[in-house]
């Protein structure tokens, strides 16, 4: 169903991520677990930006009535997170057009 899996999730140490449940899935699909030291989130300031843009537009608006459902919701606003909306870190391009100008070789000037 999805493209391929990570190597490695990096992530706060949160009860969601500590659980037994997430320990034996990540064992049993081959993806390793690191957690960043408590009160360091600078070890990870990209997923939390992420995180928190995620749970404030989308987690935040929606209730999901089934995995289904959420599925196809967490699709439409991955798309429109990805190929519509500007981001200020990458000097206003969306991350699709960013990633087209470096797979073309060009710089980018971007903070």
């Amino acid at each position: 169903m999805y493209p391929g899996k990570p190597a490695t999730i990096v992530s706060y140490k949160g009860p969601e991520f500590i659980s037994k449940a997430m320990d034996a899935w990540s064992y049993g699909a081959g993806v390793k677990l690191h957690f960043i030291h408590p009160g360091k989130p600078v070890q990870n300031a990209y997923v939390g930006s992420f995180n928190g843009h995620f749970r404030d537009d989308c987690l935040n608006m929606h209730s999901f009535t089934s995995v289904h459902a959420a599925a196809q919701i967490i699709a439409a606003w991955k798309g429109d997170y990805n190929h519509h909306r500007p981001h200020g870190s990458l000097d206003g391009l969306t991350p699709a057009e960013c990633a087209d100008k470096v797979n073309a070789g060009l710089t980018l000037s971007v903070a």
